[in-house]
């Protein structure tokens, strides 16, 4: 009886010493999608008052009320990168977040605002892509509503900084 005892824990062990390994990788991939997007430096663009020297904890990745002014194109607001399901990205699969991230292309067939840097995230690995993806899933969602895309010739009624053309 004892040998066998002995066996059954020492099976129990080695299953317990693998769950927390397997257990551990979601949250590595989550460590890492929070590294990338901190080196990507989502939040410059992506946080609320991050653009005026000011980043509100509360509005990390929740958009932003500043925009870019692009010459012939109008005015965008970075959007709302939490998986809120009315203001952010809570209706986008990882897929979904993946392929704009790497190509520039929302779900619904629009391109990103070309001050979105996608050409060098592009080279992101799938691994890198789907940490990065997987993060802004997993945050928690923050309702904020940025102020719509502004077309060009049209007055703008939030703030936003213009990007010179040569």
């Amino acid at each position: 009886m004892g040998t066998h005892f002995f066996a059954i824990a020492m099976a129990a062990g080695a299953l317990l010493a693998a769950a927390p390994a397997s257990a551990q990788q979601p949250a590595a991939s989550q460590s890492r999608g929070a590294y990338l997007a901190a080196i990507m430096d989502c939040g410059g663009c992506h946080t609320g008052g991050a653009m005026a020297g000011a980043p509100d904890p509360k509005l990390h990745l929740a958009g932003s009320a500043i925009g870019f002014g692009i010459p012939g194109l109008g005015i965008f607001y970075p959007p709302n990168l939490t998986p809120d399901r009315e203001t952010g990205l809570g209706g986008w699969s990882e897929a979904d977040i993946v392929r704009a991230v790497r190509t520039g292309v929302r779900p619904d067939g629009r391109v990103l605002a070309p001050v979105m840097p996608w050409r060098s995230y592009a080279a992101l690995t799938d691994q890198d892509a789907r940490a990065l993806a997987g993060y802004l899933k997993r945050l928690p969602p923050v309702r904020n509503q940025v102020p719509a895309m502004v077309g060009a010739g049209e007055k703008a009624a939030s703030p936003y900084l213009a990007v010179a053309m040569p």
